[in-house]
């Protein structure tokens, strides 16, 4: 009995997909990563996503949220030292935030674009073979240890990555391993 009720609670946070969502709007980028992983490790169904054009405010990151859950998601950040400075309810089509995970097949290549950063992997071999994008000191580096690598050898950006972009080529990594289906 105690485990299903473990269960349930647990699954409570990650069932709330299709619901209402709203909106954690943050000043900066470092404070959208903290707050992720803050929620993530919680176990709470989140996801960092462009903002609308309407909310935009200097951060190029929100996380979206399942509303019906704010005051719990507000509590956990809270004890967590991370306030967001806006929350808004996706109430119209216009508000919905940007998917900032995209794809591109090039036949041989698959190409994975987060925000500006780009990860291109041969398809028969999983071999990355080009990495682009950003502006951030660190994408050189991040180029050198992970292109002509295998997507199981290559390091996790996050490992190795200390900027904005190595998060988003981070989001770029993960969106390659599910599209590759590894």
């Amino acid at each position: 009995m105690a485990l299903r009720l473990l269960k349930r609670k647990h699954s409570s946070k990650k069932d709330t997909h299709n619901k209402s969502r709203g909106i954690l709007v943050f000043d900066n980028t470092s404070e959208v990563i903290r707050a992720e992983n803050v929620l993530k490790s919680d176990g709470w169904d989140v996801r960092v996503m462009g903002p609308p054009p309407e909310i935009r405010n200097g951060c190029d990151m929100v996380i979206e949220f399942p509303l019906i859950e704010q005051l719990k998601i507000l509590r956990t950040l809270h004890e967590s030292g991370v306030t967001p400075r806006e929350i808004v309810p996706v109430n119209s089509p216009l508000l919905k935030p940007v998917n900032l995970l995209h794809k591109k097949d090039f036949g041989k290549y698959l190409m994975i674009r987060a925000a500006n950063m780009k990860l291109t992997v041969d398809k028969e071999t999983l071999t990355i073979v080009n990495i682009s994008g950003g502006g951030c000191p660190d994408v050189p580096y991040l180029a050198q240890e992970m292109v002509g690598k295998s997507l199981s050898e290559a390091s996790e950006p996050r490992e190795i990555g200390h900027t904005l972009c190595g998060y988003a080529l981070q989001l770029a990594y993960e969106g390659t391993i599910r599209k590759c289906s590894l």
